[in-house]
């Protein structure tokens, strides 16, 4: 079914859908895949494959017979359909398909898997360390932490020569964030 179109054709009523396929089957040449019918309703579907061009003219034809004798409710065309749709296709509920043949066409049919002995796995026992300790035990050093960057440190000219002068500002009192001296961040106290 690969590269051929699909066309369902969805009526109500079991003789609606028979005159659909009937109609369908003598107006072009398609394949009849079988029929579904719905779990209430009374709604079914005909299934068709076939070419583009004749898969059109079939539904059009089955579309227009079963307008004679009752109500169609909806139908597609999907043309080109993919590799692995003949599955959903012609599945188990779909009457008139071979039950051999709905699941896997022949010529997707795999090889039989050979049978997979499950691999045992021994079971070990591992009896857990039981470590008794005490708070006592532990070594009373306690690790301080230091901070990773130390605080600029701003030396005024007056307690260097003991001039009052304006504030000298080190090279390590450029702060880290965004680059700003002590100074600027005096004045701007916004940030």
């Amino acid at each position: 079914m690969s590269g051929q179109s699909l066309g369902l054709i969805e009526t109500v009523g079991l003789a609606v859908a028979i005159e659909a396929a009937d109609a369908a089957m003598k107006s072009a040449n398609v394949e009849l895949v079988g029929y579904e019918l719905t779990k209430g309703g009374g709604l079914v579907t005909v299934k068709l494959a076939g070419e583009v061009g004749a898969m059109n003219a079939a539904v059009a034809a089955g579309v227009a017979a079963a307008h004679r004798i009752g109500s169609v409710y909806a139908w597609k065309v999907i043309a080109r359909t993919a590799t692995g749709i003949h599955r959903l296709i012609a599945s188990e509920e779909t009457n008139g398909v071979d039950p051999q043949d709905s699941a896997i066409p022949s010529s997707e049919k795999e090889a039989p898997v050979a049978e997979h002995k499950e691999d045992v796995i021994p079971t070990v026992n591992i009896e857990p360390e039981v470590l008794t300790a005490d708070c006592t035990d532990r070594d009373n050093h306690v690790a301080t932490d230091t901070p990773a960057h130390t605080q600029p440190s701003i030396e005024s000219e007056s307690t260097q020569n003991g001039n009052s002068a304006a504030p000298k500002i080190s090279p390590e009192s450029v702060a880290q964030d965004n680059k700003k001296s002590a100074r600027a961040r005096a004045k701007n106290p916004r940030g």
